[in-house]
């Protein structure tokens, strides 16, 4: 099936991008000052994107089901994310794929685990970037592929993980009751690759 996009959605997207990219440059940065536009850059390449690929999985396999799937933005958690960046801390919803169609339980379940899963698959490799590509970067650029990527493998493990939570209206509350068993192995995985994240860009830091 032919994916679909809508002139609006694609606004919304590129605004939810942006708002997501501005806000954890000022988080990661601690403000706007010295280096502000290299974490706009690092920011945008790794959480933007891993929210941006999250929001079109489920888009993807929503649409190959037949339903009408767009994003939508959330112009408050826009302006909230934005002004509590410059708090040292973010609170992020940016908005969500509207689903429309009559799915069974097993489709809503595999349309909310598409989500999850493509963050999975990102943060694994951004850890074999870690392990196979940095070694050889020198100088200069060690440290900022080493933000890239370290950053990437935390934000996309801690996406999934979030979003496994079975709490309505989060991906987890819709997994768990089609297959427990799935979602506890995504989320062990997931939890496993936020731990080795954490301690990786702790080490890397120091």
């Amino acid at each position: 099936m032919r994916i679909k996009f809508s002139e609006t959605e694609i606004i919304d997207l590129l605004w939810a991008w942006a708002a997501l990219t501005f806000a954890f440059a000022v988080l990661l940065g601690g403000g706007i000052g010295s280096g502000f536009f290299m974490f706009l850059i690092i920011s945008g390449l790794t959480i933007g994107l891993a929210f941006i690929l999250h929001e079109m999985a489920h888009k993807f396999v929503a649409q190959r089901y037949g339903c009408w799937a767009e994003f939508r933005k959330w112009n408050f958690g826009l302006i909230l994310a934005v002004m509590m960046s410059f708090l040292g801390f973010i609170f992020a919803a940016p908005g969500a794929v509207m689903i429309s169609g009559m799915v069974s339980r097993e489709q809503n379940g595999k349309i909310s685990a598409a989500g999850p899963l493509t963050n999975i698959a990102l943060a694994a490799l951004f850890l074999l970037a870690k392990i196979f590509l940095l070694p050889q970067i020198t100088g200069e650029a060690f440290f900022f592929v080493g933000l890239i990527v370290h950053v990437g493998l935390i934000a996309n493990a801690f996406l999934a993980v979030f979003n496994l939570l079975p709490i309505p209206p989060l991906d987890g509350s819709k997994i768990m009751p089609w297959s427990f068993s799935l979602w506890l192995g995504i989320m062990v995985l997931a939890g496993f690759l936020v731990v080795i994240g954490y301690n990786s860009l702790r080490a890397f830091l120091s």
